[in-house]
């Protein structure tokens, strides 16, 4: 029999929101903008919304045009609506404070750090003239690991599950890890990395799809190890680079690849994630004004 619903505490707690006049979460896209990339950024910033209602979440594009706003554009944007609503207020006979702290918090749709990218980040932050705060990139980090699994297990290149219930036949024994940001970025996925080969049981090496050689000596250190089977793994998201960048890796390494992690509903959370923890606030802490 169903248990009978509980009064008082058990209750389910009311759903969390945005705290009142928070900065916009702006998430910084690189790379040529297209609809494929607009589209992916949508997926990700509608992810952190349902995880966070009310969150004022925008999309700017690093090399923005009149169809894809730019970064710095969309910045000047949300500063503009906070001043206008200020003075709305105000005009209405509403006390209420100037606006101080961050206009926005920007969140680099990055899983790894590639110094190039930032600096563009940062200069467009800087052209805006826009009280803004830049965040780390997503990774590393468990999650990312869990969605590089689910991208090898849906290209049929590693089991669905930790148990090993079931055989794959393609199943990989050695995994590329494939980056950007040259040294840097091949270190931080290095961390990723084993966090994926523990979920794997299988060796995996992080190499740099931007440094020319990086991808076959990797390949050459997996199969002189023991791998007999390769697979790569872009540790990407997508925007990034050319996709035909990661087909020519693959051909480079004479192995298959998997998609890219794209807009796996990790990367909205860990965005969210970056913003809160930018502003101080936890999840859990942001709960709506009180009714008056």
């Amino acid at each position: 029999m169903p248990r009978p619903r509980q009064p008082g505490r058990h209750r389910r707690p009311e759903p969390l929101v945005a705290p009142e006049d928070a900065p916009a979460l702006v998430l910084a896209v690189p790379g040529t903008p297209s609809s494929a990339t607009r589209s992916l950024a949508d997926e990700v910033v509608s992810i952190a919304r349902s995880e966070l209602p009310g969150l004022d979440a925008r999309i700017g594009h690093l090399e923005g045009d009149d169809e894809f706003p730019s970064l710095t554009s969309v910045l000047a944007h949300a500063a503009e609506e906070r001043t206008v609503r200020f003075e709305q207020a105000r005009a209405a006979g509403l006390d209420v404070k100037e606006p101080d702290g961050p206009v926005a918090v920007v969140v680099p749709l990055l899983a790894g750090p590639d110094s190039a990218l930032l600096r563009q980040v940062r200069q467009a932050v800087m052209d805006s003239r826009v009280a803004a705060e830049l965040t780390d990139v997503l990774g590393p980090h468990p999650l990312l690991a869990e969605g590089l699994h689910v991208r090898l297990s849906e290209a049929g290149l590693a089991r669905a599950d930790r148990a090993r219930l079931f055989t794959v036949a393609t199943a990989a024994d050695g995994i590329i890890l494939a980056s950007v940001g040259g040294d840097e970025a091949v270190q931080a996925a290095g961390i990723t990395g084993m966090l994926l080969a523990a979920r794997l049981a299988v060796p995996v090496m992080a190499a740099a799809l931007d440094q020319e050689g990086s991808i076959a000596s990797v390949a050459e250190q997996l199969r002189g190890s023991g791998s007999q089977q390769l697979a790569l793994a872009p540790y990407l998201i997508g925007p990034e680079i050319d996709a035909s960048l990661i087909e020519e890796a693959a051909k480079e390494a004479g192995c298959s690849a998997a998609e890219a992690l794209g807009p796996y509903p990790a990367i909205g959370k860990l965005a969210l994630a970056k913003y809160t923890t930018a502003l101080g606030i936890a999840p859990q802490q942001a709960q709506s004004t009180p009714a008056h």
